[in-house]
């Protein structure tokens, strides 16, 4: 038998949902990588940039990428056997220790893989595993590293947030989501929008309220869901930063000058959009859509 139903099984099938979840647990792995090392990356060939334009030597000559050098703990070095790489699993048999020199492993690592690997399982069972569903796993999959990146650095790479935007367009072409000239309009919109506030913000007050990387984003949100969702993302953000940052300076005793990074939310309202966005742009609008 040449074609595997289950290839493009509609939603709600129950075997490509548990693959999913467990294609998801190892893409977490991956994330977990990407996520550390990505910003370094930046860094290291920012550093090596100016380096060369002032005719200094280069900072870094060593191979420093996705693949390479091996994962190892950053207290005793001791390299990451493909054993103690299982996701989630290996956290739990180490129980949160680097096997070396029992250093304490962050909880970050099993809950980016628990959370890619929860969200791969229910976006297959809802949107099944046809163009749709595939298409919201890679979706999913960049919004969660530039999520994580975001929190720690408050940056959003462009090698995230344009391929991102791109696949937008690019999925859009035969209006899997939404039709395309609503997603050409909506990756516009939510770029210009951003840019908009940014600018009024800047001007009344001197200061920046965010940076570049939220207006691509919310481009590349547009260019997936279409302008029609973009109030809602626009919303759901802003009430989701209000309530995480007032919690923050009420019980974490962040202060209220200091930033917080608005590509989270933005990455939360993206999803809760990409699930139940229609309901909601439908009722502020008045129309079905």
């Amino acid at each position: 038998m040449l074609f595997d139903p289950y290839l493009f099984a509609p939603p709600g099938s129950l075997l490509p949902t548990i693959l999913a979840g467990v294609f998801g647990l190892l893409i977490g792995s991956f994330l977990n990588v990407v996520i550390h090392r990505l910003p370094k990356m930046m860094q290291r060939e920012s550093d090596n940039y100016v380096a060369h334009e002032s005719g200094k030597p280069l900072p870094h000559t060593d191979r420093y990428n996705l693949m390479v050098p091996r994962s190892c703990c950053p207290h005793c070095g001791h390299q990451i056997t493909a054993l103690e790489n299982i996701p989630v699993i290996s956290y739990l048999v180490l129980r949160g220790k680097c096997r070396g020199c029992k250093a304490p492993i962050s909880a970050r690592y099993p809950i980016v893989e628990l959370l890619t690997g929860t969200l791969s399982a229910f976006l297959v069972w809802r949107f099944g595993s046809g163009v749709a569903g595939l298409a919201t796993l890679l979706f999913a999959y960049l919004l969660i590293a530039m999520t994580f990146i975001d929190a720690d650095t408050q940056l959003l790479p462009d090698d995230l947030t344009l391929p991102l935007l791109w696949c937008g367009l690019l999925i859009n072409l035969n209006g899997v989501f939404v039709p395309l000239n609503e997603a050409v309009i909506g990756a516009a919109a939510g770029y210009l929008v951003l840019w908009a506030v940014y600018w009024l913000f800047k001007l009344a007050t001197g200061k920046e309220g965010m940076g570049y990387g939220d207006f691509k984003l919310l481009g590349a949100l547009g260019a997936w869901l279409g302008w029609k969702m973009l109030p809602s993302i626009i919303l759901l953000s802003s009430l989701v930063g209000a309530v995480v940052g007032i919690s923050l300076i009420a019980f974490a005793r962040h202060g209220r000058n200091n930033p917080i990074p608005f590509g989270p939310y933005l990455a939360a309202a993206g999803v809760i959009a990409l699930l139940y966005g229609k309901p909601l742009a439908e009722a502020y609008l008045g129309f079905p859509v």
